[in-house]
């Protein structure tokens, strides 16, 4: 009885503690996880993968051909979070809590193969990253993504280059684009709309 009376106890202060860090700061995605959030955070990211996925190898040739059809599709599905060079530096990913992380970091480049391949597929709840796995997709794809990541801390200046012009575009920045085109052309005698978009 009495260690059920100081497990209630633990709860009840851990509790009103919670509640009042909370009431006193608040909720903002803006702000950095606690050093205590990272800890459980990754914890329970190494809980969730199965082991069996740890241990899964790509079935995927290694390659220049697989690492950039892994960029590809990055910089078309990732990099609006990761940013091209995998740094999470975006106006979106600077917003999410927590941020995303640095893939070119030991944190990340140290999760086995199957790990990377686990969270693409499945997500990482209670954080910004989705699932992208389903019946509809092609696990290549995220095999190629695996590939990528192993490549971001070996990034060119010429890969990242490439990369921005694969990164999806709002129809105001195509518009401009096909202005500038026209422009430099001669098909168009006004020079194209400046302007800034999200």
């Amino acid at each position: 009885m009495r260690r059920i009376a100081a497990a209630l106890l633990v709860v009840i202060a851990g509790i009103v503690v919670g509640y009042w860090y909370v009431a006193g700061r608040g909720f903002s995605a803006r702000e950095e996880p606690t050093r205590i959030e990272e800890a459980i955070a990754l914890q329970l990211r190494s809980l969730a993968t199965p082991r069996d996925a740890r241990s899964r190898r790509t079935p995927l040739p290694p390659g220049a051909e697989t690492v950039r059809a892994g960029m590809e599709h990055f910089a078309d599905h990732c990099a609006i979070c990761h940013a091209n060079d995998g740094g999470g530096k975006t106006s979106l990913g600077t917003g999410l809590y927590p941020k995303p992380p640095d893939l070119r970091a030991a944190r990340t480049q140290n999760l086995s193969d199957g790990e990377l391949f686990y969270i693409i597929e499945n997500g990482v709840r209670l954080t910004g990253m989705p699932a992208f796995g389903g019946a509809d997709t092609d696990p290549n794809d995220s095999w190629r993504l695996v590939a990528f990541i192993r490549h971001l801390p070996q990034l060119t200046p010429e890969e990242l280059a490439r990369m921005v012009q694969l990164n999806p575009k709002s129809s105001e920045e195509f518009e401009r684009e096909r202005a500038e085109q026209e422009f430099l052309q001669g098909g168009s005698t006004s020079p194209p709309p400046k302007g800034h978009t999200h």
